[in-house]
């Protein structure tokens, strides 16, 4: 039985008024992602990639064509979606446990013990056990990216939206996050579609693979990653997918705008 489209996108552009005249930032986009799939998201700076993730969650309309979110078409924010930043964007004032249980006191305007339980169930899952009462400006960039995460995670979304939210770090640490998102995507699996400028990154953690044309962005390939799971730090190093990472790699360049 196919799996039922959790994101679709039909024909879809977005128009945005500036000063020096329209600005069209994507033109005719149609692509569709099923539930629980992890589809990663490649293409030049500017081309619309947080546009996509902002029209699924809900945070734009579209000016043409038609989102839709299982079966429905997006008109407002959804709760059963998660969004994960380039930047954490944490309450500074907020210990990391109050930062995790914001979605909950901003829907209900309270938190209850259930939910401060839930917190630190997911706090643990991320690796921050013990963490629960440091502020932001104490823990590393890495640290708080993972607030970032388990607080997308806090409702449990069926979809998590995540816009290039490892680039900020160092590359080691970009790494260990990119093994932790994929533990934790396989440990409870949910819809996934990340933006990433890192091809190894996408070919990582992806089952697919989007390439998206220089601005007004267009979805110009879709890539099956051909490579088996389990994955680890092993995985990219076999010459086929070497081969298929140059394959990306070339289609990205012949997309850089000039």
């Amino acid at each position: 039985m196919a799996k039922e489209h959790a994101i679709e996108f039909a024909g879809v552009g977005q128009r945005f008024d500036t000063d020096t005249g329209p600005l069209q930032a994507l033109s005719d986009v149609s692509l569709r992602v099923a539930q629980h799939e992890f589809v990663a998201v490649l293409g030049p700076s500017g081309c619309g990639k947080s546009t996509l993730l902002r029209l699924t969650a809900g945070l734009l309309r579209a000016s043409e064509g038609a989102v839709q979110v299982f079966g429905m078409p997006v008109t407002r924010p959804r709760d059963d979606i998660g969004i994960v930043f380039q930047q954490a964007t944490l309450l500074p004032w907020a210990n990391i446990e109050d930062n995790v249980l914001f979605p909950a006191k901003h829907m209900r305007g309270r938190v209850r013990a259930e939910d401060r339980a839930r917190a630190r169930e997911i706090i643990e899952t991320v690796g921050l056990a013990g963490f629960e009462t440091r502020f932001p400006g104490e823990l590393s960039g890495g640290m708080q990216q993972r607030v970032g995460i388990a607080r997308a995670l806090f409702l449990n979304p069926d979809i998590l939206l995540m816009d290039e939210p490892f680039s900020a770090l160092d590359a080691l640490t970009r790494d260990a996050m990119g093994y932790e998102l994929l533990r934790l995507w396989q440990a409870s699996p949910k819809t996934v579609l990340f933006i990433t400028h890192s091809i190894p990154e996408a070919v990582l953690l992806a089952d697919r693979i989007l390439v998206m044309s220089a601005r007004p962005g267009q979805v110009v390939a879709d890539y099956t990653v051909p490579l088996p799971r389990p994955r680890d730090e092993h995985s990219l190093r076999a010459p086929e997918i070497q081969d298929f990472m140059g394959e990306l790699r070339g289609l990205l360049i012949k997309k850089e705008p000039a």
